[in-house]
């Protein structure tokens, strides 16, 4: 295949990426209409079977998702964004169809027209979309610029309204920026968005000591939010896991940094040393199989779960469990419901977002754990039958992988070590945080 598309005219390339584009907008077109329809159906079975109209169709959007190898905030988006296409916005879904729209500008047109009524969208989407010609050319920002217009000027209030609702969105996140860097992203009332760009960048204005201005306005956010300076170590109280060998024996494994993910092993010997010199840093034990670099078990009789072993199902698996999900840890859930017995236990333990949570409530959600090997897993079961797996990332260290042949065992890696010190060293080996 490769060396036939080699054999092409560079014509035949540029004509060959035009229709391949096509055809994804074709794809998304049909992903429209195949989620609206499942959406349609999933409601109707669940009208005939007496189930409260504001209950139907919960979960469907973690299982859309599931099946686009997406986010369940992803596929909320998907279904909202073909409910309004398929139901109220013909021409738009056409537009994208025919590769006249990606499905960003098509979702750009349906996220600027959510706050109209159902005949204004119409309107808006016969005005916008209806010939598809003049399309031809338009950017992103043409495509938004133009659907505000026409939305402004159909119910300039429906507007106004929402844009006076849009503070109580306020918030800020993180995620991660190669080169072990971090976005921190602040959603701001724009007067106070302006507002804390204009003083960072006055601060920059008046610093000449050799900084860049990005330089300066990093390091006076970071000293007017936390209260220290940038150039003080910070305090390692954000759950750094490492192995012994990565802390002391300058092994090359990655550490692991709650919330933020991977770190070279250089990087992370160099937060521990830099804390413990301003006696910032703090030292607790853990421990892991040799075989699979999964963390010991932990139970509590209690419904919720203790402080100690929420903190270990943290540590143990990162991010939200359900497949494709890598939003942060919100809640500490039973997989198999603590009121059916569900222990409240490490293996029956799941860290999950709030809304994955809430999700795999609904009828036809089911969730099993175990723990094979030192291997936690979950499999996910979605009332259309699907069948997700997740499994537990191995804690950072590399691990004691025994390989079996005839009259000999074989142990492969560095991890050979053992901790003298602890007596079940045959079946576990320290991790220190």
């Amino acid at each position: 295949m490769i060396e036939h598309v080699f054999e092409e005219s560079e014509a035949g390339f540029r004509d060959r990426l035009r229709e391949l584009e096509s055809q994804k907008a074709a794809a998304a077109a049909e992903q429209a209409r195949v989620a609206a329809a499942w959406d349609a159906a999933r409601r109707a079975r669940e009208a005939a079977e007496g189930v409260p109209a504001s209950k139907r169709g919960r979960g469907l959007a973690t299982e859309i998702a599931l099946a686009r190898r997406a986010s369940p905030n992803q596929g909320g988006r998907h279904l909202g964004f073909a409910r309004a296409l398929v139901h109220e916005m013909p021409c738009t879904l056409a537009a994208l169809e025919c590769g006249a729209l990606s499905e960003w500008r098509a979702t750009i047109i349906v996220r600027e027209s959510a706050c109209l009524s159902v005949e204004d969208r119409r309107r808006l989407d016969a005005e916008l979309c209806g010939e598809m010609a003049r399309l031809e050319g338009w950017g992103d920002g043409r495509i938004e610029a133009e659907a505000k217009k026409i939305a402004y000027r159909l119910d300039a209030q429906a507007v106004v309204d929402r844009a006076a609702k849009a503070p109580s969105e306020r918030t800020v996140t993180t995620r991660p920026a190669p080169d072990c860097m971090v976005y921190v992203t602040a959603l701001l009332p724009v007067a106070q968005g302006v507002g804390v760009y204009a003083a960072l960048k006055r601060a920059a204005d008046t610093t000449g000591d050799g900084r860049s201005r990005g330089q300066v306005m990093a390091d006076t956010l970071y000293e007017r939010v936390t209260g220290q300076k940038a150039a003080d170590p910070a305090p390692v109280s954000v759950d750094l896991v490492m192995s012994d060998r990565v802390l002391l024996g300058g092994d090359a494994e990655p550490a692991h940094l709650q919330g933020y993910g991977p770190i070279p092993a250089a990087i992370a010997r160099q937060m521990v040393a830099d804390a413990a010199g301003a006696g910032a840093a703090a030292l607790r034990r853990l421990y892991a199989r040799p075989s699979s670099g999964a963390l010991v078990a932990m139970e509590s009789r209690s419904r919720c779960f203790p402080k100690a072993l929420a903190k270990f199902v943290d540590l143990r698996d990162q991010r939200c469990r359900t497949p494709y999900c890598d939003a942060p840890i919100r809640h500490h859930d039973h997989a198999h419901p603590h009121h059916k017995g569900g222990p409240t236990s490490a293996v029956n333990g799941l860290g999950e977002c709030a809304r994955c949570n809430y999700d795999k409530e609904a009828p036809g959600w089911q969730v099993a754990t175990s723990e094979v090997d030192g291997v936690h897993t979950a499999q996910f079961v979605t009332p259309s039958g699907g069948r997700y797996l997740s499994t537990a990332p191995p804690a950072p260290g590399t691990l004691n992988i025994l390989v079996k042949r005839p009259h000999q065992r074989i142990a492969c890696g560095p991890a050979l070590l053992k901790n003298r010190l602890h007596p079940d060293r045959e079946r576990y080996r320290p991790r220190r945080t």
